[in-house]
């Protein structure tokens, strides 16, 4: 049971002034069709024939003023709901919105889920930023499958799993929960999630737009031309829209001087007029919006998750003149009609509690922790790469987070997952291993230099980098309520306390209740003692494996050239050191490639203040910025070594109607299958323009064998962004395409396409 507060209004739901109860034409003559008045008849109507936004406007038009008024925040109550949420009520049930009784309207109960259902004890998945690692959309799509299950196993209909804000620069908290720093391939990833989600759930796609900074996430003001808006924040929300997700969340930062919460360029210009978006809009939750009238006109439906600031100010600004009924019964429709749209899932049946933590789920949460290990060096030492590990290696084990389940964020995306292997878990079953937790680095010398092997874990956890739950702009307090309403604060406290218990994971006992801080990373280096421990191992051991955790890149120059194998573990869920060992044994041959860019020095990167009341963004960061300035990179964007090697043949490229299709081939040239990643880019005939990625392809190849590869390019894919007209314009012109292993890979296979 969800905490909601089920709305019990009077039994006949008196009409607001100019919305009388109407029976609708269905568009043919003298056809009248009948008045709907609950759900159960709106679904009628749409098996009838209606359409969904026929059904719910008929709906809502028998809603009384109260009713629709409930539909537009959440239905708990602020300061209850807040004392729940400090008591780890994010993890206990979903949260509820929208539900009417009288009329059979089910609402949402919306739960996370970026890396596993937040809600009950579920399967956790490796971050996102991992399974971007993968570049494998339909790995992705199966994880989102997953994910959508054990949500709707634990009472969820609607979840805020799919996270496409692109990683502009590697210090923000939450990079983790993206799939990299480029739009297309975050899009891509965002696309497949959602399809797999939305076999058992809606998914909500979040946060738009331009959110890619924690600590300053209530309070800065991002600064950003058209040009860059459209070419390099929106296109992967843009695809996920494309690809029937039912909602999307809004950032809590502000755009060109505007809450994203209540900005109408974003919500309604944007999303509803040019992408022609129909569905449902929430806020962030508790601060997502300030005004409760100027969000409702900019086209933000449901305040989430509390009834906070428009069951406070909404009903006032309406009998003013301030806010319009009108755009109320619009928000409510767009609910309703999403509802119906997604009927079909989500009236069939949930599956089982048993689903949450299944066999099947972990066994793909270890594929998927495998499968997203980059393996970044691995020089020969005495003539023979270091990797992949003899069977019956002895190892020495170091590092504190090698006996740590260490799953990332502790905010909002936390799965208190019961099951997690620890690295020291994973190898400990295929290897004679012994521990040491590093701390004093002439010990673990000694330890290393009698061992085959020495295995080195190091990175970040929660406390580097996170969602940011800490102190905050004072003046937002005066958007809570002085008190919740009496009645609602009785129905949610008795739904409360009717939840079925959840076990709390024994390793979060030293973390206090609720949200960890989190935040902004202050350093994208390792820790000093991490350094020291690294250089003691690897003097005393040469076959030295270095394992990073963490969420998006570690800057790794003043000792990643001293170490001969690096490789990038990210946080990998509740399988983490099984598919690790299983990559590091060769049970599993690496194909993970970096989704982001990992630079020589801080310097090539944005500027980035964690504290920053403004900040601008343009199109140049990542590869991209790298590239214009002519800086190499320590590890490029697409980059990752396999226990084999590959070859690109000879390409061609033709052009038929609006679509480029690139043909070429993928040679395996060592001794072991394996799988790559091949990449197109493209540069466009604007020298001022920064090249793009248009394609990519996973492609298996057994060894020694060469497979064809195709990539196709539909042209919107070249346009380019007309500030002018607000528009896109279609690309004319050469265009030069390369197919590449890496972004700025020598051995890329250039094309030149006129258009």
């Amino acid at each position: 049971m969800s905490p909601s507060s089920p709305h019990e209004p009077s039994d006949v739901p008196p009409a607001t002034p100019g919305h009388e109860p109407a029976a609708v034409t269905s568009g043919h003559p003298q056809q009248v069709m009948p008045v709907v008045t609950t759900f159960e008849e709106a679904r009628a109507a749409v098996r009838a024939g209606r359409t969904p936004d026929e059904a719910a406007r008929g709906l809502v038009a028998t809603l009384s003023p109260d009713e629709r008024l409930w539909c537009v925040d959440g239905d708990a109550p602020t300061w209850a709901g807040l004392t729940f949420l400090a008591e780890d009520g994010y993890h206990r049930a979903p949260f509820a919105a929208a539900r009417i009784e009288r009329v059979g309207l089910p609402g949402v109960a919306f739960a996370d889920g970026p890396r596993g259902c937040v809600v009950g004890n579920a399967t956790c998945f490796p971050v996102a930023m991992a399974r971007g690692a993968t570049w494998d959309p339909e790995l992705e799509e199966r994880v989102g499958e997953a994910i959508g299950r054990e949500l709707r196993a634990a009472g969820a209909t609607l979840t805020g799993a799919v996270c496409v804000n692109v990683l502009r620069h590697p210090a923000w908290g939450r990079a983790q929960e993206t799939y990299g720093e480029d739009p297309f391939h975050v899009g891509e990833l965002g696309a497949a999630a959602t399809r797999g989600l939305q076999r058992h759930v809606m998914a909500c796609v979040k946060h738009l737009a331009c959110n890619s900074m924690e600590n300053a996430r209530f309070t800065v003001d991002v600064e950003v031309d058209e040009v860059a808006l459209h070419e390099v924040f929106l296109p992967q929300f843009r695809r996920v829209v494309d690809e029937g997700v039912a909602s999307v969340m809004s950032a809590y930062n502000a755009v060109n001087g505007e809450w994203c919460g209540q900005n109408r360029g974003l919500l309604t210009d944007v999303l509803r007029g040019e992408w022609d978006f129909a569905r449902f809009v929430i806020s962030d939750w508790i601060f997502g919006l300030r005004d409760a009238a100027t969000s409702l006109a900019a086209g933000l439906d449901v305040e989430m998750p509390y009834r906070m600031v428009r069951a406070h100010h909404l009903p006032a600004a309406l009998a003013e003149g301030r806010a319009s009924w009108d755009d109320v019964d619009a928000a409510v429709t767009r609910f309703v009609a999403t509802l119906l749209r997604f009927d079909d899932v989500l009236s069939t049946p949930a599956p089982g509690a048993d689903v949450l933590g299944s066999p099947e789920h972990r066994t793909l949460a270890r594929e998927v922790a495998a499968r997203s290990v980059v393996v970044l060096r691995n020089e020969p030492v005495g003539g023979t790469p270091v990797l992949p590990l003899a069977p019956g290696s002895r190892l020495a084990v170091f590092g504190t987070l090698a006996r740590t389940v260490n799953l990332g964020d502790g905010g909002s995306s936390d799965v208190w997952d019961l099951k997690c292997r620890t690295v020291l878990d994973g190898l400990a079953a295929v290897a004679d291993a012994v521990y040491d937790d590093g701390t004093d680095a002439r010990r673990a010398g000694a330890l290393a230099a009698g061992a085959d092997a020495a295995i080195v874990v190091v990175g970040c956890t929660y406390l580097d980098e996170g969602e940011f739950i800490g102190a905050t702009d004072p003046s937002l307090g005066e958007l809570f309520p002085e008190a919740d309403e009496p009645d609602v604060a009785e129905r949610f406290t008795a739904a409360i306390t009717e939840l079925a218990p959840v076990v709390k994971p024994l390793r979060l006992a030293e973390r206090a209740a609720g949200f960890s801080t989190g935040g902004d990373r202050s350093s994208l280096r390792l820790h000093r003692e991490d350094v020291e421990l690294v250089r003691a191992t690897v003097a005393a051991n040469p076959r030295t494996v270095v394992v990073l955790q963490g969420g998006s890149a570690i800057l790794a120059s003043e000792w990643a050239g001293d170490v001969p194998a690096v490789v990038h573990a990210f946080y990998g869920g509740c399988e983490a050191g099984s598919g690790l060992a299983d990559v590091l044994f060769g049970a599993a041959e690496p194909a993970g490639r970096l989704p982001f860019t990992v630079p020589v020095d801080e310097a090539d990167l944005p500027a980035f203040d964690r504290d920053a009341t403004t900040a601008h963004y343009d199109r140049w960061h990542g590869w991209w910025r790298l590239a214009r300035n002519g800086r190499v990179p320590l590890f490029p964007f697409g980059f990752g070594l396999s226990y084999t090697t590959f070859a690109l043949g000879a390409a061609v490229a033709s052009v038929d109607g609006d679509v480029v299709e690139v043909r070429g081939s993928l040679r395996n040239t060592g001794d072991r299958d394996g799988a790559d990643v091949v990449q197109l880019y493209a540069e466009l005939p604007d020298a001022d323009a920064p090249p793009r990625l248009v394609g990519f392809r996973r492609v298996e190849v057994p060894a020694g064998a060469e497979v064809a590869v195709t990539v196709t390019v539909p042209f919107d894919r070249l346009a380019v962004r007309d500030p002018e007209a607000h528009a896109w314009r279609s690309p004319a012109g050469r265009h030069r395409l390369v197919l590449a292993r890496f972004a700025g890979d020598r051995d890329g296979v250039a094309l030149d396409v006129d258009l």
